[in-house]
């Protein structure tokens, strides 16, 4: 299904008709992740079944809704749950949340997800500063910009030589200096999913330069920045790297391990929000 301008539009409308809240920054909490959302004040909550064409989150960990409220002096819309394209959305429904964002004037996109680590030196509970991002979905073929351009937005052929804004990383950084946190740093790799990676697939990918690994994020930060929003991005290890073959990942890991990475994701969040 092709989105259009028109359905971008209308949820956009609807989202204004609920909430007096005019949101400069976006956040999309991933799986396990959603508790960040508790901190926001005066929260206006939409669940995404009363957005008209907003895709359903199906997935456990993800509440599958909007927040809207304030945050450290800052208007904010929240996604509490994302939508991923192994649960039999396309490309173009995967990302109409962040065009909806663009239209409602959002210039900020911090994403976050649970990832898995390559990087034989990251822990589970570790938080890893995106800095940049192997997109294979879309080197198979699965970009989501592939179709009409939607030229209200961007150009045909955007530049992704810098998907992570330089300025936003910086301010990020600092935030964990400050509060004496280690802080992560490296590439991740987006995959389809839903099946978890297998030795073999690790080590290439490792080989390859990546340094996490994850089922989301890539899709939306691409059209993030083919529409001109900066974008932060965090991946919160969920679980250790499998290189040799003797560890079973399973969902229940990835969610437990999101306890443990929320309080250090809101004091970054937090942080740079207070810093903008």
């Amino acid at each position: 299904m092709q989105v259009s301008l028109a359905m971008i539009d209308q949820i956009a409308g609807v989202i204004r008709s609920k909430t007096g809240h005019q949101p400069r920054i976006g956040l999309i909490l991933g799986t396990g992740l959603g508790g960040l959302a508790e901190a926001v004040h005066q929260p206006v909550s939409l669940p995404y079944s009363e957005l008209p064409g907003w895709p359903v989150s199906t997935v456990q960990g993800h509440a599958g809704r909007l927040v809207l409220g304030e945050l450290d002096g800052q208007d904010l819309l929240v996604m509490q749950g994302r939508i991923h394209y192994y649960e039999g959305y396309d490309m173009s429904q995967v990302t109409l949340p962040v065009r909806v964002m663009q239209r409602l004037g959002i210039q900020i996109l911090i994403v976050t997800n649970a990832a898995g680590a390559i990087n034989p030196d990251f822990v589970p509970g570790d938080v890893m500063l995106i800095t940049d991002h192997l997109n294979l979905v879309g080197m198979a073929g699965l970009n989501p910009l592939i179709g009409p351009n939607l030229d209200e937005f961007g150009p045909r052929f955007p530049d992704m030589s810098q998907a992570y804004d330089r300025q936003l990383c910086e301010l990020a950084r600092s935030v964990a200096k400050t509060n004496r946190m280690e802080l992560r740093e490296g590439v991740y790799v987006g995959l389809s999913g839903p099946s978890f990676e297998s030795p073999a697939d690790l080590r290439f990918l490792r080989l390859a330069g990546a340094d996490s690994v994850g089922m989301s994020t890539v899709p939306e930060v691409i059209v993030a920045r083919h529409g001109g929003t900066r974008v932060l991005g965090f991946s919160g290890i969920s679980n250790k790297a499998n290189l040799d073959g003797n560890t079973i990942t399973s969902h229940e890991e990835v969610l437990a391990a999101g306890g443990i990475i929320v309080p250090k994701l809101e004091t970054l969040v937090r942080g740079v929000l207070q810093a903008l």
